[in-house]
């Protein structure tokens, strides 16, 4: 596919993706949508890790209200179903980690999208509002189902029905991203931490990300089981076997990613 909305760079096992409307804030019409679902399924066969930002003075605005404002009320449901839940689904299935770089505001589905991702970092300048309720609308995009499990439920629904931006130093408080850091350090920052994890052991990341999510709905019993058959095929891997022998020679690891 060639890309109109985003660009795709791929630097040192890293798959840059970046949000590419900066005249709209990087606002989600059907082609972004289209693109981005592209690109998360695209990384794991050319990178080890994801990052995904935003150009411009803002991450993602959330839907593009001029491409909206042409459809059909009806239509809001399938294009969830048909646009929206593949991106959601596809960022946060994707089996390599990936890390969300916002850069700026984040709004709406843009905000929910960031939430999608494994790691959030921000710039202190940056914040995540759910606008939804502003134009007559609830959250979106994962949005229902990422805010009450990160921040709790009072939290959560206050975000929703007042529509507040929460400042990227207050959502890192809050526990809705992992860190904020300053402005002036952030493009240097999200890159380092980005290699930290391409540089690591792509199956336990495989394993963790499975974990988690499968840990979400499952009881004592059934987790303890998940757990025990992931670490099993952690265990068969050059990664492990590499890990332990930098253990006991007291270097560091070099993981090949298997």
């Amino acid at each position: 596919m060639q890309y109109e909305t985003i660009t795709w760079e791929l630097r040192e096992d890293v798959a840059i993706v970046t949000l590419d409307r900066p005249d709209v804030m990087n606002a989600l019409d059907s082609r972004m949508r289209t693109e981005i679902t592209h690109a998360a399924t695209r990384a794991p066969d050319e990178a080890r890790a994801l990052v995904l930002t935003g150009r411009g003075r803002a991450f993602c605005s959330g839907q593009d209200l001029a491409q909206g404002a042409t459809l059909d009320t009806s239509d809001l449901e399938s294009v969830l179903r048909d646009e929206y839940e593949p991106m959601i689904l596809g960022l946060a299935n994707c089996p390599i980690p990936t890390i969300a770089a916002v850069n700026g505001a984040a709004a709406g589905a843009g905000a929910n999208l960031a939430l999608a991702a494994d790691i959030v970092i921000a710039s202190e300048t940056a914040s995540f509002t759910q606008a939804f309720s502003r134009i007559g609308l609830m959250p979106d995009a994962g949005g229902t189902y990422w805010l009450p499990r990160q921040i709790g439920f009072a939290r959560a629904m206050g975000a929703a029905l007042l529509a507040e931006p929460v400042p990227a130093a207050l959502a890192a408080e809050w526990g809705m991203i992992w860190e904020a850091v300053p402005e002036e350090s952030f493009a240097e920052f999200w890159w380092s931490r980005a290699r930290q994890l391409a540089t690591g052991p792509t199956a336990a990341y495989r394993a963790i990300k499975t974990a988690f999510r499968e840990g979400l709905a499952n009881d004592l019993p059934g987790q303890l089981a998940v757990e025990a058959r992931l670490q099993g095929e952690c265990g068969r891997t050059r990664d492990f076997r590499e890990g332990v022998m930098a253990f006991l020679e007291k270097r560091p690891a070099a993981f090949e990613g298997r």
